[in-house]
């Protein structure tokens, strides 16, 4: 190895001397740096390092170059890069939190990596003439399930749209690139402008677009296509969105990222392990993540992380990919000001030393920022209007005639210019020729010198780089860099195997992390297993006990393939995707690893449920049949777990794999040839009992449970009784499957024989066939996971409800509009430092929308629980809000905004809130909630609804009865008029991809708000985090108008720019820890805050500078800053601190005159119970009509179950099996709601997470409506598919025509039993957690009540304690009415092979000698007149088997009446569930105490073993 490694070292630098010779030349600064102390050179001369120049570094220039070898150091220290390995010290890792310059660490180790010949790949890239096209579907009608009840129409609209020809519209326009190693690139562009899709193209991920691709994208020569077919790790691609396994803590997450890019060639051949460590904690410590190792990262439902934690979490996990070429989309989204101004200084740093290519679009970019990068572009409706140099960026557009405004950002004043409605300020003589449009601007820009300038240099440079040579050093690179094992054509650093091993660690983390779904899943298999053991307790061992023990293992069967149903997740797709862009691993390995890490855990549940079950029931009781047992049943789980995982891998939807897996449930319980014998299968459906696995499980189980066995005969020896005592055994005979003539008892093989066709010779091969059914789906699973394309999109789709009233195209994300000119208002001007004013258009539309209310906080701590001790959020905040004042609330990510927003509108759920929090000098009611609006920072909605149907519905519950509807509803409209969204609302709110973009979204949430008329308060959080520049001046001049109407607003706010900044009256500026820094006006051009600031120890604020930005850094905010001024205690011993306790105490002593308004009721809710009842019941209706791939999914369930039911069963025999063939198929028309109840709970989930994240919040309406009207949506649809399923399911089955048994055979279960079942999966929904652990519920309940209808076990048979949970059990009487609908009355004839031969005495015949005992037995014989061989059958009508399962027709109206007393009891107990789960949470309060008080314990006993 080591001979190979020199090799590769000999060749690379080699290659690398005569590529810097072939580029000497014309590219000197860029190619020289291949040698390290250049690098450090051009560094140097940059004059720009990482870490703000204010701050004091931490490591002097002598520690940096002679003393970092020193263990104590080194130890600090790590490497962020692609190939970073680190120096080898024996000492532990150390403390990073006193670093203030990871740069001169980092050129160390730069250094260490060219000086030991490890090489580090860099190339340039050239994009010419780039156009992206995708079909214009920017604006289409939505479905309804109406769409689908036309069927016929609407093919024919599908294929008359199919044969059209599709207008194709241009997200990118003949876009051209040179961009060099070590350059940064900052793309500008408004959304739709194709920002996201100029990256996506630049790193080769254009895969999930329809359309095309034009032009040419190579690197350093080498085509794109090969780049990503043989080097897709050096390209990564960082999308917007935040997206982490939650219950993965940071640490965890940033450890897997690292190493799956572990090398196998580090730097002083340091350990893989330390590598690792040392790597995550520079990365944490650059982006300010330390303190959150032990945190889950989380997402918007699961409490983890802040907002902007999350991102540099995204930030460092893509880092640790390693890239050459890095497209950072929207890098900033959520972080504030400083911390977002760090990423681009340490983006800065890492890009110069490594030599790397960064592409960044960035939506708010400070001046800081924007002189970070190198060059910039700007798009215009796709087309490019600009590229080159940051510094010469201003000057190009200043000579077309436009001006930049006062305090204006270079970033902002760019951005504008592509708005038609941004603000223009243009030259004098300059009126009439600037460009105006998109066309414009890129004729300006062809036109122009710096564009030919750029065609001669991608010319020049594609002459001087050598594609061979860049290749050779590529793979040359690679394969030092790939571990053991990889394959050589693989782009992936670690082999699959060690990817697999990766994988399944981490899938124990998230186990761990989330460990109430293995809970829950484990109690409910011991659960199970106690109540079906003692169900089945000590079964008798003779003939009477048979069928009972083949039901015992096929329950057994049975319920670990209902669980494996539960297992169907769909939420981690997104992030494999990821992961598999940042060239981590293969989907497959994860594929493979999910069933390794879940497969122990399965285990536990298993095994526990065996024993239990196996015991109790007493079966067989030796070593051979228990193991037998024990490991058909192991695989079968994981087989069937495998199954179901494939078909999921292989749908876009979980209503999709729902449906199938609901059908394959299904085939598995017939087919497994316990309920239906081989020999009485259809022939046109036999295949499937051979392919499908249960079947040979089935056999291999039962064969070790009867093989050898003798079973008396318990109770079915004919003829017996009363005048038989004296009759010989040879005139007898055992009425049982597999009897022989003259014996008393059965052999076990006889009765697996001709009962079954089962064959002991065939369990070992059934194990065999197990392992391929095994091997066979698990690799399938794999390779669809691998090879399965993601859904390709057609771009961002606005969908509008039927019958509306489509505009011409509006401006999506990455679509081009049509274009229009660019509106010149010269005469308008933001508010700059020459007191320029805003003129304000319409301004009578913000009339009435003013506040009433000065709310005030005061001394305001908040303390949370903690690992056994406590944590301050908030400490000792006070402030105050009045009437048309805007503030602003800022502070670093994690200081507490957000914190404070909750807590003030009274929505932490956890944790002690003390202080004062008054409105007008009184204590907050219960009208507080109705009576604020909160815009939250998730813009979370109904994807179902219109934007003008979500602001009605706002409008209808949050204000009073007594408003007329009609004034409710002309406010509405002014709400729209107000936010500028006319032109999509009557669009739906839609899901990302085809729905609302980020600012529509933003819009939605603010009018949601907006239309309740709030009278004290409005919240808002975030309001501009993913907008761009001028989206974020455009809600925030809302908010302004807004204050000045007379409202009041307190808003948080992340990366304000100087202009946005100045848009607020007043500042309240938190620290970390949640304390106050300062709380005040602002003052004219900031003239107020910074003069504190200065007046107070901070330095000069220059006049270039962003006040916003300025304070941010004064504080010491940002991931990695720290000051040594204490500006909290600063505050506090200010006079301006005073200044605020004063007004506060002149507040409190200001009783509110509020006049009485519509929200002056004291009362949780504005509107009736009844009225709420209406409102959101037509909402559940009108969100389900659209939802059409979930109807259309349980339509085609209903129906497809409904024919397979039926013609399995078709046209039942009157045998002796035609009557156990009756029985099954009644048991499964009931099983089949299964399926049913898992798509109502996966769609029902939507809507409960929206109404207690938001809507519970503001007491929009009352809790117990979001169940009934979950309810009550349903069941017209299932009603109306349980009408299509008993029509495919009843005549098929071909028993009884005649009204009097159909029809009220339809009335049992097409009507009564959907009332039950809809109410019985809500209710198991809203009693859990989440949805998988309510699927985990779902299977344990319907096994526990399916497990005592009589079907499984006859009642006979149960012990006597469960006697009345047969009773108890609602399916017992659904199974009763319906097989007695089905069998009463029904003549039996018995098939030659089902009687039972007997020959009577001599001198008799079989009627004369059978005649006493059919007087008291039923049955019949079949040759009454024969004196020998007897054919006797079991019953003679179904009336007499009906008798044997504890049924009757004569109940039939009887348990019509118990159907409804179980009705009204689901709705009660889904309501008394969701109120102690969700709006009590007892259990989670129990939860939580024994978790502190286990916590306190531990920290107890160390404190005690320390001492």
């Amino acid at each position: 190895m080591a001979d190979n490694i020199s090799e590769i070292n000999e060749k690379l630098g080699d290659l690398n001397n005569s590529r810097a010779n072939n580029n000497g030349a014309t590219n000197d600064e860029s190619e020289e740096t291949l040698e390290p102390e250049h690098i450090l050179e051009n560094f140097d001369n940059t004059g720009r390092s990482f870490a703000k120049d204010s701050r004091p570094s931490s490591i002097s220039e002598h520690e940096s170059t002679e003393s970092l070898t020193n263990s104590r150091l080194v130890n600090r220290i790590t490497s962020l890069a692609r190939t970073f390995s680190h120096v080898e010290t024996s000492s532990s890792e150390a403390d990073f939190e006193t670093i203030k310059d990871p740069r001169k660490i980092i050129e160390k180790f730069v250094r260490d990596a060219f000086e030991q010949g490890i090489h580090i790949r860099n190339t340039s890239i050239i994009m010419e003439d780039i156009t992206v096209q995708v079909p214009d579907t920017s604006r289409q009608e939505a479905s309804t399930f109406g769409d689908f009840i036309l069927l016929p129409i609407t093919i024919y609209k599908m294929i008359k749209k199919f044969t059209q020809h599709k207008k194709m519209k241009s997200i990118l326009s003949e876009v051209n690139f040179l961009v060099k190693p070590g350059n940064m690139v900052l793309v500008l562009g408004r959304p739709g402008s194709g920002c996201s899709t100029l990256l996506k193209t630049a790193v080769g991920e254009t895969s999930s677009y329809k359309g095309n691709v034009s032009g040419s994208v190579t690197y350093d020569g080498i085509p794109q296509k090969e780049m990503v077919k043989n080097y897709k790790s050096d390209l990564i691609y960082c999308a917007e969105t935040d997206i982490h396994f939650p219950h993965l803590t940071v640490k965890q997450t940033l450890d897997f990222a690292l190493a799956c890019k572990v090398q196998n060639v580090r730097i002083n051949n340091m350990s893989a392990k330390k590598q690792i460590g040392i790597a995550r904690d520079l990365l944490a410590t650059i982006f300010g993540l330390r303190h959150t190792y032990s945190t889950k990262v989380g997402n918007d439902f699961v409490r983890g992380v802040s907002g902007g934690e999350r991102k540099r979490v995204s930030i460092a996990e893509a880092l640790a990919a390693r890239g050459t070429i890095y497209a950072w989309d929207n890098a900033t989204r959520g972080l504030d000001a400083s911390t977002a101004l760090e990423f681009a200084q340490a983006l800065r740093t890492f890009t110069e030393l490594l030599k790397s290519t960064s592409f960044c679009c960035l939506y708010q970019v400070s001046e800081n920022i924007f002189h970070t990068f190198d060059m910039v572009t700007v798009l215009y409706s796709g087309k490019q209007i600009y590229y080159g140099p940051v510094a010469k960026a201003k000057d190009f557009f200043e000579r077309m005639g436009y001006k930049c405004p006062p305090r204006q950002d270079t970033a902002e004043f760019l951005t504008a210019l592509t708005d038609p409605n941004g603000l223009h300020l243009i030259k004098e003589g300059f009126e009439g020729t600037v460009p105006r449009s998109a066309d414009e601007f890129e004729s300006y820009w062809k036109s122009s010198p710096e564009f030919k300038q750029l065609l001669s240099d991608i010319e020049t440079y594609k002459t001087e780089v050598d594609p061979e040579k860049t290749r050779e050093i590529y793979t040359m690179s690679l394969k030092q860099e790939k571990t053991k094992w990889t394959r050589k054509s693989s782009y992936y650093t670690v082999s699959f195997p060690e990817q697999v091993k990766l994988c399944t660690i981490r899938g124990f983390q998230r186990i761990y992390g989330d460990k109430s779904f293995s809970i829950i899943s484990t109690v409910a298999a011991v659960f199970q297993s106690f109540i079906i053991g003692s169900l089945f307790y000590n079964t008798p061992s003779s003939t009477s006990g048979a069928f009972s023990r083949g039901g015992t293992h096929f329950f057994m069967l049975l319920y670990y393939s209902l669980i494996s149903l539960a297992n169907i997740s769909f939420a981690q797709r997104p992030i494999i995707n990821k992961h598999k862009s940042y060239s981590f691993y293969h989907p497959a390995a994860e594929a493979l690893s999910e069933n390794l890490s879940f497969f122990p855990f399965r285990m536990i549940g298993l095994t526990m449920f065996m024993v239990v079950i196996y015991f109790l029931a007493g079966l067989r009781r030796t070593a051979s049949a228990f193991f037998i047992t024990y490991l058909f049943l192991t695989m079968a789980a994981e087989i069937i777990n495998c199954l179901f995982q494939m078909i999921a891998a292989a749908c876009e939807t979980i209503n999709e794999a729902n449906s199938i897996n609901g059908i394959l449930m299904l085939s598995l319980s017939m087919y497994s040839t316990y309920m239906i014998q081989l020999p009485e299968m259809r022939v046109y459906f036999k295949w499937i009992s051979f392919a499908l696995p249960l079947r040979y499980g089935f056999e291999s189980m039962l064969n070790a449970e009867f093989h050898n066995r003798y079973m008396s005969c318990g109770g079915t020896l004919v003829p017996s009784g009363p005048g038989y005592e004296n009759v010989p055994p040879s005139n007898q005979v055992c009425a049982f499957p597999g009897s022989t003539p003259g014996s008393s008892e059965v052999l076990g093989d006889n009765y697996l024989r001709v009962q079954f066709t089962y064959q002991y010779k065939n369990t070992w091969r059934n194990f065999g066939i197990f392992w391929c059914f095994l091997l066979g789906y698990l690799g399938l699973k794999c390779l669809l996971a691998e090879f399965k394309p993601s859904f390709r999109k057609e771009g961002n789709i606005l969908l509008y409800k039927k019958n509306s009233k489509i505009l011409s195209p509006f401006k999506d994300e990455e679509s081009t509009p049509d274009v229009g000119e660019v509106s010149l208002k010269h005469h308008t001007t933001a508010t700059s430092s020459n007191n320029e004013t805003i003129v304000h258009e319409k301004d009578e539309v913000f009339e009435g929308l003013g506040s009433t209310g000065n709310f005030l906080w005061r001394d305001l701590v908040y303390t949370i629980p903690l690992e056994g001790s406590t944590r301050v959020l908030l400490d000792h905040v006070s402030g105050y809000c009045i009437p048309g004042k805007l503030t602003a609330l800022m502070g670093e990510s994690g200081a507490g905004k957000t914190t404070l927003l909750n807590t003030l509108a009274q929505r932490n759920e956890i944790g002690v809130v003390t202080g004062d929090i008054k409105v007008d000098g009184a204590k907050i009611d219960i009208s507080f909630g109705r009576r604020t609006g909160y815009v939250q920072q998730q813009d979370v909605h109904l994807a179902e609804l219109t934007v003008r149907e979500a602001l009605i519905f706002s409008a209808m519950m949050r204000r009073p009865e007594s408003v007329p509807y009609s004034e409710k509803l002309d406010f509405v409209e002014k709400i729209i008029e107000v936010l500028e969204m006319g032109d999509y609302a009557d669009a739906l709110v839609g899901l990302e991809g085809s729905g609302l973009n980020v600012e529509q979204r933003k819009k939605l949430s603010i009018g949601v708000e907006l239309v309740a008329r709030p009278d004290i308060l409005l919240f808002v959080d975030e309001p501009t985090s993913g907008l761009d520049s001028q989206e974020a001046w455009s809600i925030v001049q809302l908010l302004k108008r807004l204050s000045e109407s007379g409202q009041s607003i307190l808003c948080t706010i992340h990366q304000p720019s100087a202009t946005l900044f100045e848009q607020f009256d007043r500042l309240l500026l938190l620290k970390k820890g949640g304390k106050t820094v300062y709380f005040g006006d602002i003052g004219n051009n900031s003239d107020t805050v910074l003069d504190y600031f200065e007046r107070n120890g901070g330095r000069k604020c220059l006049e270039s500078e962003n006040p916003a930005e300025y304070i941010l850094e004064i504080i010491g905010a940002g991931a990695s800053a720290s000051v040594e001024e204490d500006w909290g205690s600063v505050w506090n011993n200010s006079p301006e601190s005073t200044t605020v306790q004063n007004d506060i105490e002149g507040l409190l002593s200001e009783k509110g005159n509020r006049p009485d308004g519509e929200h002056s009721i004291n009362k949780t809710y504005a509107t009736s119970y009844f009225y709420q009842f209406k409102c959101v019941q037509m909402r559940a209706f009108t969100i389900l009509w659209r939802d059409t791939n979930y109807l259309v999914s349980k339509f085609m369930l209903f129906l497809v179950t409904g024919l397979y039911i039926g013609f399995t069963f078709f046209h039942v025999p009157q045998s002796y099996n035609g009557l156990q063939g009756a029985l099954f198929a009644a048991f499964l028309t009931l099983i089949t709601s299964a399926p049913v109840m898992n798509q109502i709970q996966a769609r029902a989930i939507e809507a409960r997470e929206l109404y207690e994240v938001r809507e519970s919040k503001s007491n929009v309406f009352h809790w117990s409506l979001l169940l009934l009207c979950q309810y009550f949506s349903e069941i017209p649809y299932s009603l109306v598919f349980s009408a299509i399923y008993f029509v495919s399911f009843y005549f098929p089955v071909g028993i009884f025509y005649e009204a009097s048994r159909s029809a009220v055979f339809y009335l049992n279960y097409g009507v009564m039993f959907q009332f039950f079942y809809v109410a019985l999966g809500l209710m198991v929904l809203y009693l859990s957690p989440n949805l998988q652990s309510a699927n985990v519920i779902m299977g344990l309940t319907l096994s526990f009540l399916v497990a005592f209808c009589g079907v499984v076990q006859p009642k006979t048979l149960m012990p006597g304690f469960w006697t009345f949970m047969w009773k108890a059990s609602p399916y017992t009487y659904f199974v009763q009415n319906l097989i007695s609908i089905m069998l009463h009355d029904k003549p039996v004839v018995c098939k030659e092979k089902e009687l039972s031969f007997l020959d009577p005495p001599t001198g008799l015949t079989c009627g004369e000698y059978m005649a006493p005992f059919l007087t008291i037995a039923p049955g019949y014989i079949n040759n009454p007149d024969s004196t020998s061989n007897c054919g006797y059958c079991l019953y003679s009508v179904g009336d007499s088997y009906l008798e044997r399962v504890s049924a009757s027709y004569s109940n039939l109206w009887r348990n019509f009446g118990f159907y409804w007393a179980y009705i009204v009891f689901n709705l009660i107990a889904m309501v008394v569930s969701y109120y102690i789960f969700h709006i009590l949470k007892i259990p989670s309060k129990i939860i939580h105490i024994i978790k502190n008080a286990l916590a306190a314990f531990r920290i107890k006993q160390k404190n005690k073993n320390n001492n």
